[in-house]
């Protein structure tokens, strides 16, 4: 019977000793300040993580160059390449 008691009280302390240590664990409001400069996914402007988690440039986008030529039999062609 001792002995239970015993390990009610200790287990009771452990307890009461967490409590507070639990309160130092709650995350902090996130609020940005004028000093902080938000970027994307920590690589910078004009770049993204990829798949292995290094930061890889953004891809450009190649507009196609695309002309009108003469086919003989079909006439006129768009042709883009």
């Amino acid at each position: 019977m001792l002995k239970r008691l015993s390990t009610l009280v200790a287990a009771g302390a452990f307890v009461a000793l967490l409590a507070p240590a639990a309160q130092a664990f709650t995350p902090a409001p996130l609020t940005a300040s004028p000093d902080t400069i938000l970027v994307a996914q920590g690589c910078g402007p004009g770049f993204h993580r990829g798949p292995y988690g290094r930061c890889r440039p953004n891809g450009y986008v190649v507009a196609p160059v695309c002309r009108r030529v003469w086919v003989a039999g079909a006439g006129w062609r768009r042709v883009c390449r």
